[in-house]
């Protein structure tokens, strides 16, 4: 398999971004390799830095990098020669299998849309995140940032290609489904999200109901559906959270001796918790509804994350999802009228 990388996409890039793809060079098979694609003198000056198998490493050059400041779909479309769009032609050509980019979220929803295409019947492509949740288990969520306005069927077609993640990527079978909303009851909610719930409640999902943000880490619902707006605060809060509450613990445990030292006896039971609460552990999110295969990781991702988005980006394309969800778009979307796709190049 054939992996493309964004060399040049993130705040710690091309630093962490080539010490991830070295340290998953390790991990990958003998046949893999990793394409990473950025300016050509910048990525061989941080590839002499480690000691790796050149067969499994090959640079793509661009010559020009999308910045998180520049306006999305501008940069999308004139910026061709950077290290994203060029990263979703080599998608696009069939020269790698999928596409990973710690960049502007925007420019690579809008990149993925003109390069690769909608997938017909999906109007709105979405991101996913997984969301650990209590007991070591994960849900997962839709959307995680990329449509903030969404219309009702928009929020049942998440739920369809959510479920087709998790069942075929995660292991999960026939999933339980949960609307975050503010209320468990019916008719909680936006008059949208009240027109969702009976759309969700009238499908062939396992559908639970509507999920208020509290229950959300103790699982209530393995596929959270969502608009972008609501994904998105919810994923950048528990992240905060979890962070300011590890520092509170890290700053109560080494209050006295006492305490020091029992947090010494459990560090190991220390060090679990903060891997099941640490993103960069869970790979990448990917961007369902395109024509290829491709993941975001967060914009402040290190190597860690890099190297786990690789490794697990696997599963995303040996299980098929795109072409499952092409499918489900043909079978089973028909009663959503859909807007015309954008084009592709």
């Amino acid at each position: 398999m054939n992996i493309a990388v964004d060399g040049m996409g993130g705040d710690f890039a091309p630093v962490e971004i080539v010490k991830g793809c070295v340290q998953a060079s390790e991990l990958i098979g003998r046949e893999d390799k990793i394409f990473i694609v950025g300016i050509e003198d910048v990525i061989k000056r941080e590839l002499k830095k480690y000691k790796f198998n050149h067969s499994k490493i090959k640079i793509v050059g661009a010559s020009e990098v999308i910045a998180n400041e520049d306006a999305p779909v501008k940069a999308a479309r004139s910026k061709k020669d950077s290290s994203m769009i060029k990263g979703l032609s080599l998608v696009k050509d069939g020269s790698c299998d999928f596409f990973i980019s710690a960049g502007n979220t925007g420019a690579l929803m809008a990149g993925s849309l003109f390069k690769l295409g909608r997938i017909p019947g999906i109007e709105r492509p979405v991101i996913g995140m997984i969301y650990p949740i209590l007991g070591g288990e994960v849900s997962f969520l839709v959307d995680a940032g990329a449509n903030a306005e969404c219309k009702p069927k928009h929020l049942l077609q998440f739920a369809k290609m959510g479920c087709i993640y998790m069942e075929k990527v995660l292991g999960v079978e026939n999933p339980t489904v949960g609307l975050v909303n503010i209320g468990v009851e019916e008719k909680k909610g936006t008059e949208m999200l009240r027109e969702a719930y009976q759309l969700l409640k009238g499908s062939n999902l396992n559908f639970v109901g509507n999920v208020e943000g509290r229950d959300i880490p103790y699982g209530a619902a393995r596929v959270l559906v969502c608009d972008g707006f609501v994904g998105n605060t919810v994923l950048k809060l528990t992240e905060g959270l979890a962070q300011c509450m590890m520092n509170q613990l890290k700053s109560i445990l080494g209050k006295d001796m006492k305490t020091k030292m029992g947090a010494l006896m459990l560090m190991h039971e220390f060090k679990d918790l903060k891997a099941m609460m640490d993103y960069s552990e869970y790979g990448g999110a990917p961007i369902l509804g395109v024509k290829g295969e491709v993941v975001k990781i967060h914009g402040s991702s290190n190597a860690n994350a890099v190297k786990n988005a690789i490794v697990k980006g696997f599963p995303y394309v040996g299980n098929n999802v795109v072409g499952l969800i092409s499918d489900a778009a043909e079978n089973r979307m028909n009663e959503l009228n859909t807007e015309e796709p954008i084009d592709a190049e």
